[in-house]
């Protein structure tokens, strides 16, 4: 993670030249963000954060060679991985969510507002994940019905209080930490400390991963 003095170093991985030279010329405008490099597939980025120490990876997903679920799933075995953030659109939820899945911090759309990709590198730097949390809601949500919860990680709930589930079941559903606290009646400083226990007991790295697990466990259900 990027500490408060220093720049947040990004690499962009995209198979499209032009994208990729339109996220580097926004990010390289702004003082605290510095692009280290680019990479047009999977195996590239892979090779160049061998090389090149990151913060941040804005990844793609469909690429040739090795796509960004199989780089991010790699990128996660690392002792000390980057945080990523992929580019989707809502016709391939298939993908984001198996993004996700693997590891993904939070997702971008393609076509983002330049202002909303300079938010979510500095959100997932600090430490946080999902960068839209109804936008993330939906597209699980949509996904989701597709699939049902997982025995096994239905049975990893038992560890959870019956007050972390109810955290957990109103952060997959899209509420912020002040919207969680408001609908318990409970200081936000006590949601954070429920969302801590939940990441440690559940081995999660983040909220998005959180969300994720929710949804596959059966603790929320696809709205109808």
């Amino acid at each position: 993670m990027a500490q408060a003095s220093e720049s947040i170093r990004v690499v962009v991985v995209d198979d499209q030249p032009l994208i990729r030279a339109g996220f580097s010329m926004v990010l390289t405008a702004q003082d605290d963000i510095e692009v280290v490099g680019e990479a047009e597939n999977g195996a590239d980025a892979l090779e160049l954060l061998r090389r090149a120490r990151a913060d941040v990876v804005i990844m793609d997903i469909r690429m040739p060679v090795m796509d960004g679920i199989q780089a991010t799933e790699q990128l996660m075995l690392r002792d000390d991985p980057p945080r990523i953030l992929v580019l989707t659109t809502f016709d391939n939820d298939d993908d984001a969510f198996a993004a996700l899945r693997a590891g993904a911090s939070g997702f971008l759309l393609k076509n983002a507002p330049a202002a909303d990709v300079v938010g979510a590198i500095r959100t997932v730097a600090a430490g946080e994940s999902v960068v839209a949390p109804r936008i993330t809601r939906l597209l699980l949500d949509r996904v989701a019905r597709q699939l049902g919860p997982s025995t096994a990680q239905s049975e990893r709930l038992h560890v959870l209080t019956a007050r972390e589930r109810d955290v957990l079941a109103l952060v997959a559903r899209g509420l912020s930490n002040t919207e969680v606290a408001a609908d318990l009646h409970v200081a936000q400083a006590t949601v954070k400390s429920h969302l801590g226990n939940i990441m440690a007991k559940l081995h999660l790295r983040d909220r998005a991963q959180a969300v994720v697990f929710a949804y596959e466990s059966g603790l929320v259900h696809p709205s109808s």
